[in-house]
């Protein structure tokens, strides 16, 4: 069982930057690949980033990349997402997900997901 409790939302102007954070219970949190999806209002579910469990790969979608960065420490069991440069359309909730594989959180499929963090970028 892994338990995963996002933070570091909040409201933003555009340019600026929020870091992610995602904090995970369980003992085997190095096993898994982690992820971020978010939602924005009207919206269906998307992809953000992903990264491997060694942190060697990662992912991210066309929207997001060269402006956000997926990081983990597995000895604190935590995953990041650094935000740059925000633009109003970033306004979403983001879920942290862990998979059991690769190819799983790519696509959402997913065990396990937080709660989720508001990002609201004002123009």
């Amino acid at each position: 069982q892994v338990q995963l409790v996002e933070s570091g939302g909040g409201l933003v102007e555009a340019g600026g930057s929020l870091r992610l954070s995602c904090a995970a219970s369980g003992r085997t949190f190095s096993s898994y690949a982690m992820g971020w999806f978010r939602q924005g209002p009207g919206k269906e579910r998307e992809f953000v980033a992903s990264i491997g469990s060694s942190g060697a790969i990662r992912r991210y979608s066309d929207s997001v990349k060269g402006r956000f960065a997926i990081s983990r420490e597995n000895a604190k069991n935590m995953v990041y997402l650094e935000m740059n440069s925000l633009k109003p359309e970033d306004t979403a909730v983001y879920y942290c997900l862990a998979c059991t594989s690769w190819t799983k959180v790519q696509v959402g499929n997913c065990d396990y997901w937080g709660q989720g963090t508001q990002v609201t970028v004002s123009s």
